[in-house]
C-alpha cells in the first residue's frame, strides 16, 4: 500500500496550493519588471514636446508664414559648433544677405537642447565681434545627440530660425 502523501518516488504530490503559489510568483515577478520598465521610461523621456498642444496650433499659420519670410531674405547662414574637451560649447554664426553683405545689428542666440533630459538644455548668447560674426560659449555640454536652434532677432520680431541635430564627440 502507498502512503497517500508521498509519490513513489518519495517527491512531495503536485498541488493546487503549489500551482497557485507558482502563478502567483510567476506573475509577481512580471509585474516587478513592467514596473521597473515603466519607472526608467518615464525618469528618461518626459513625454512633453509643448507645454499647450492648443497653442502651439494656433502659432502653427504664424510660423509657415515666418518660414516663407526668411525664405524670401535669402540669407546664408552658417553656424560652427565644437565641444571643448571640459564640455564647453563653442558657437560661431557667420551671417550674410543675399547679395553676400555682413548682416550686422542682430541679436543671435543657440539654443542647445538635449533631445532626452529637459535639464540638460544649454542658451548660448552670441555677439557680434567681426561685422556678421557672431560667437560666444558656454559650460555643461555633455557628448551625444543635440538639438541646435539658432535665432536672430531684430529689435523684439524673430527674423531668422534654422534647426538642427548634430552628434558631439566626447
Amino acid at each position: 500500500m502507498m502512503n497517500s502523501g508521498m509519490t513513489n518516488s518519495g517527491q512531495k504530490p503536485f498541488t493546487g496550493r503549489t500551482v497557485l503559489f507558482w502563478l502567483l510568483g510567476f506573475f509577481a515577478v512580471i509585474f516587478t519588471a513592467n514596473a521597473i520598465f515603466i519607472w526608467l521610461a518615464i525618469g528618461s523621456f518626459p513625454g512633453v514636446v509643448v507645454e499647450s498642444s492648443y497653442k502651439a496650433g494656433q502659432a502653427y499659420n504664424q510660423e509657415i508664414a515666418d518660414a516663407r519670410a526668411q525664405s524670401e531674405r535669402g540669407w546664408q547662414v552658417g553656424a560652427d559648433l565644437e565641444r571643448g574637451a571640459d564640455g564647453t560649447a563653442f558657437v560661431k554664426v557667420d551671417a550674410r544677405d543675399k547679395g553676400g553683405a555682413p548682416l550686422t545689428g542682430l541679436a543671435f542666440k543657440a539654443l542647445l537642447n538635449h533631445p532626452t533630459h529637459e535639464g540638460e538644455d544649454v542658451i548660448v548668447e552670441l555677439n557680434e565681434g567681426q561685422s556678421g560674426v557672431y560667437s560666444g560659449s558656454a559650460g555643461g555640454l555633455k557628448p551625444g545627440n543635440w538639438n541646435v536652434v539658432i535665432e536672430a532677432e531684430r529689435g523684439d520680431k524673430r527674423v531668422f530660425r534654422s534647426e538642427n541635430r548634430i552628434f558631439l564627440k566626447d
